[in-house]
Parts: structure tokens; C-alpha cells; sequence
């Protein structure tokens, strides 16, 4: 009793002193952006709202800087625009922690319990190295929506696709008319297979898109036919914040930046992941298939600001688990070590350095750091054969692994023991 009485105290002073450096870092390396992209949001609802003017012909004032969203999007958050600046704040925040609280819970106690962790222990670890992720921590700053939409898509793939929940796709469904990119996750579901939570992601994005347009005809009119086109309203496709495809191209040559290289990339990434997707799912590996996806939609995405990189946490996460179930040895310290590269790197403010000047061969890869690791982790993330079809945790080269019993295997399926990691 007295060990386990000093295990805990240490494992309550450890995360105290985590949490304590990660506050020192944040106030040190953490720019603070004002809520900025927040403003947008507020600005352009008062406008519409209470100004009678049409949403998307709202700018913030001094900026090319406006509502790009659908407009289910803006029936979302119509009601910040009846809230004072401070509490659209606060919900602002309050809704990326909650949303980025439960995600990690879900990511993060199957593995502690496989590897035999404490659970709450590895939970608050997770979270306070979560809060010093760059795009964990430029999303609150910003005011921005990633993690919420993160969300809605993990509770369909890690939540109700796994248990065969008939609802399957609402939440891909809603992601999508929010804002369109999440849409990849539709196409994900019709590569490997499951027709079903397609078609209810489809229909619940098309049917609550209707619902907008005909609740506000003009701004659906506007949205479809000009906004969505007018890709001025982003920003600089070169500009360093973009990890993309089409950043990268575009850092090449920013005056004429080829479209046939981009187009080319996007194809041979989508080529990729639709591979190794369906190796995912033939594996039982769902949570392996968001993170491939969230990477590849960063990739071909026109536009993956720093802070739309919260799609690459999944992935992360998910090499720490490969590399706990791997046998102690070379294999586990170098699925580790790239788990931590990629997660320094990507707490680092590393791109920013290229920020002025991108050009020759240190720009290209410096300015780029984020698009190599969205690559990485999509050619070379492990597939988890060592969950069985139905979900089931069994043995991982000779690693005993504990049951997920939320997960069961179907009656009579047979699993094969010991097989080994295989990277595909």
C-alpha cells in the first residue's frame, strides 16, 4: 500500500511539474494572434444579424480577411452573434478544451491500458503535452473550429463505426457541411467499404446544407456561386502557414506556381492513403484510418494553415502505441523516436524561421517541416495488425495486450496470436 501510496504522489508531482513547464513554455514560445480568426466570426454575424448586410460580403476592417465557412456553418454559430466579445470567448475556448479533452481520452486509454499504465496519469500527461502542440495551441489562440470538427468525425469513427451504430456518419455528415475538407472522411468510408455510414454522411451534410439554404436563400445563393470560389479570402497560397501540397508548390515559384505538379502530388498522395486505408480497416485498424486521413487532407487541401495540423495528433498518438507494443529493442526506440521528432518539430515554431525568405535548398525543407511529417506519418504510420477484424486486442509480437471490451469480436471469428506489427 505504501508503494502504490508513493507511486501516486510521484505521478501527482510529475504531472504538476509538466503542467508548470508547459505553462513556462507557452508563455514564452506561444504567440498570442488575439482571436483573431474568432473576430471574423463575431464580426460577420453582427453584421448580418444586427447590420442587414450579407455575411459574405463582410471583411474584417483592414484585412482581405472574411466568413468562408458554408452556410450551415454560420446557423451553427448564430448565436454568438447575441453574445457579448467576452463569453463568444469563452465558449470559443471552452469548446476546443472540451472537445480536445474527450478526443485524447478516447485516444489515450487503450493504450495505457494495454501497456499497463496508469490511466489518469497517462491522460494528464497527453493533455499537457497536447496543450504545447502548435496547432493545438494556434487553434485557441485563433478562435478556430478544428478541434470541434476533429471531434464529430472521431465520434464516427472511433465511437460508433467500430460498434455498428446505425448513426454512423451524422457526425462526418455534420463536419462536412460545417466546412467542406472534412468531406475526405465521406470518401474514406466509400474506399473501404462501408456504404451505409456513407450514404448518412452524405445525406445528413446535404440535408442539413438545405436546411440553410432554405433558412438564409441570399447567403446560400452567394456562398455556392462566389464566396466558395473567391480563394482571396484565404490568404497567400505561399504564404509559410500553408502546409500543403499546394504550399509547397506554390513556395517554388510563387509568381507562377505549376498546378500540374500540385495536381500531380495530390493524385499519387491520394493513392497512397487510399492503399493504406483499406489495409487499416481490413486490419480492424479504424483509429490508424482517421489519423491517415486527417494527414492527407492536410496535404491535398489547397490550404492547411499551421493550425489545421490538429488532424496530424491522432498519428502521433498512435506511434506511441506501436511503439509500446512492439518488443523492447531497436524497432520500439525508433517508432518512439519518430513519435518524438515529429512532436518536437511540431511544437517548435520551426517553419516560421523560413517566414521572409524561403528559397534554396534549407528553405524548401525548413519552410516545408510540417507537409514531411503529414507525409511521413501517411506512408509510414504502422497499421495495428494486432487488432483482430472485430476490434479485439490480442497478443503483438508476443506483447500480451489487454481486451478493449467495448469493442467485441464477432461470434465465432477466429484471431490469429502473435502476429506480428507489419508496416503497409
Amino acid at each position: 500500500m505504501a508503494q502504490g501510496a508513493n507511486r501516486t504522489t510521484a505521478q501527482v508531482v510529475g504531472v504538476v511539474v509538466l503542467a508548470a513547464a508547459v505553462a513556462a513554455f507557452l508563455a514564452v514560445a506561444a504567440v498570442r494572434h488575439g482571436f483573431f480568426d474568432l473576430k471574423v466570426y463575431y464580426g460577420a454575424l453582427t453584421w448580418w444579424v444586427h447590420d442587414g448586410g450579407e455575411i459574405y460580403d463582410y471583411l474584417k476592417p483592414g484585412t482581405q480577411y472574411g466568413f468562408t465557412y458554408p452556410p450551415f456553418a454560420a446557423l451553427v454559430m448564430l448565436p454568438m452573434a447575441y453574445l457579448p466579445w467576452s463569453a463568444a470567448i469563452a465558449v470559443s475556448v471552452l469548446a476546443s478544451v472540451a472537445t480536445t479533452t474527450v478526443l485524447i481520452w478516447w485516444l489515450v486509454d487503450p493504450i495505457a491500458r494495454r501497456a499497463g499504465w496508469t490511466r489518469w496519469f497517462a491522460f494528464a500527461v497527453a493533455l499537457c503535452l497536447a496543450a504545447a502542440f502548435e496547432p493545438m495551441r494556434e487553434t485557441v489562440n485563433f478562435g478556430q473550429v478544428n478541434t470541434l470538427l476533429l471531434f464529430l468525425v472521431a465520434v464516427d469513427l472511433l465511437r460508433l463505426l467500430p460498434a455498428g451504430n446505425r448513426w454512423a456518419g451524422v457526425g462526418i455528415g455534420l463536419a462536412t457541411a460545417i466546412k467542406l475538407t472534412p468531406g475526405i472522411f465521406i470518401v474514406y468510408l466509400l474506399v473501404t467499404g462501408r456504404w451505409r455510414a456513407a450514404l448518412t454522411a452524405s445525406g445528413v451534410a446535404a440535408g442539413v446544407s438545405l436546411l440553410a439554404g432554405a433558412l438564409f436563400p441570399d447567403a446560400s445563393r452567394e456562398f455556392w456561386t462566389e464566396a466558395l470560389w473567391n480563394t482571396g479570402r484565404v490568404g497567400e497560397l505561399a504564404f509559410v502557414s500553408n502546409q500543403s501540397l499546394r504550399g509547397v508548390v506554390a513556395r517554388l515559384d510563387p509568381q507562377h506556381p505549376s498546378t500540374l505538379l500540385w495536381l500531380l502530388l495530390v493524385l499519387g498522395a491520394l493513392a497512397l492513403w487510399a492503399w493504406r486505408s483499406r489495409a487499416a480497416v481490413a486490419a480492424g485498424d479504424e483509429a490508424t484510418g482517421l489519423a491517415l486521413t486527417g494527414a492527407v487532407m492536410c496535404l491535398v487541401s489547397p490550404v492547411t494553415w499551421v493550425h489545421h495540423l490538429v488532424w496530424l495528433l491522432p498519428g502521433l498518438i498512435l506511434l506511441v502505441d506501436n511503439a509500446m507494443a512492439a518488443p523492447a529493442g531497436r524497432r520500439r526506440r525508433v517508432v518512439l523516436a519518430a513519435a518524438t521528432i515529429g512532436y518536437v518539430l511540431l511544437i517548435s515554431r520551426t517553419v516560421w524561421f523560413w517566414e521572409k525568405d524561403f528559397t534554396g535548398v534549407d528553405g524548401f525543407v525548413g519552410s516545408n517541416a510540417y507537409v514531411w511529417i503529414s507525409l511521413a506519418l501517411l506512408a509510414f504510420l504502422p497499421v495495428r495488425r494486432w487488432l483482430a477484424p472485430g476490434g479485439s486486442v490480442v497478443e503483438a509480437a508476443g506483447v500480451p495486450q489487454l481486451d478493449q471490451p467495448d469493442r467485441p469480436a464477432p461470434a465465432g471469428e477466429r484471431h490469429l496470436v502473435g502476429r506480428p506489427l507489419t508496416v503497409r
